[in-house]
C-alpha cells in the first residue's frame, strides 16, 4: 500500500511515470546509490523523529550527513528522538527504508537538510525497498510540501557539489 499512496500522491503532479523501480534491495544509502549508479550523498533520507507532544515529523537529509544533537536541539528545541520501526510505519504508513515524505499516511511535519543543496537533484525513496525518484530540491520542496529548510547535518562534504545545485542558495535559506 505504501508504494501505492506514493505514486497516488505523484499523479497529483503528473509525476508518477517519473518513480524508479527496481529489482535490488535499496533499503539502505549504500544499496539505493548502488541501485541507482550514483554517489551515496544523493540519496536523500527521510529520518523520522518525535516532537515535544510525541508527535512525528521528518527531516530529509543528504546520504552523507549524520544528525547533528545540538544543531537538532537548537532547531526544534528537543533532544533527537527517533521513532521505532512500528512507530514509524504507524506515521507514514512506510517501511524503514522506504520511508519518503509522499503519501504519508499522517499529516507530518517534513523539514529538509542544507546537506541537500549541494545537488541539482537528489533521490528519495518511495514508500518500497526498491523504489525512488530523482527531483530537483525545489521539487522535493514543493512535493513535500515542506516546512522549511533547516541546517541539523553534520559530517557532510561541503566541498562535494554539482553544476547547477542551489549550493550558493544555503545561506538565503
Amino acid at each position: 500500500m505504501s508504494f501505492q499512496s506514493v505514486r497516488e500522491h505523484f499523479k497529483k503532479f503528473n509525476r508518477e511515470q517519473d518513480i524508479l523501480e527496481y529489482d535490488q534491495i535499496s533499503a539502505t544509502v549504500e544499496q539505493a546509490a548502488n541501485a541507482l549508479n550514483v554517489i551515496p550523498a544523493k540519496i536523500a533520507k527521510t529520518l523520522s523523529f518525535k516532537n515535544k507532544e510525541g508527535d512525528a515529523f521528518l527531516v530529509v537529509t543528504a546520504g552523507d550527513a549524520k544528525i547533528d544533537n545540538k544543531k537538532f536541539r537548537e532547531q526544534f528545541e528537543i533532544k533527537a528522538k527517533m521513532l521505532n520501526a512500528d512507530e514509524v510505519v504507524e506515521q507514514t504508513g512506510h517501511v524503514v527504508g522506504g520511508v519518503c515524505p509522499f503519501g504519508l499516511a499522517k499529516d507530518l511535519n517534513v523539514y529538509l537538510d542544507i546537506s541537500l543543496k549541494r545537488f541539482a537533484t537528489v533521490f528519495p525513496a518511495c514508500g518500497s525497498v526498491n523504489s525512488a525518484i530523482e527531483l530537483t530540491c525545489e521539487e522535493l520542496e514543493q512535493y513535500s510540501a515542506a516546512v522549511q529548510w533547516v541546517d541539523v547535518g553534520k559530517d557532510w562534504d561541503e566541498n562535494l557539489t554539482e553544476p547547477n545545485s542551489s549550493k550558493d542558495n544555503v545561506a538565503a535559506n
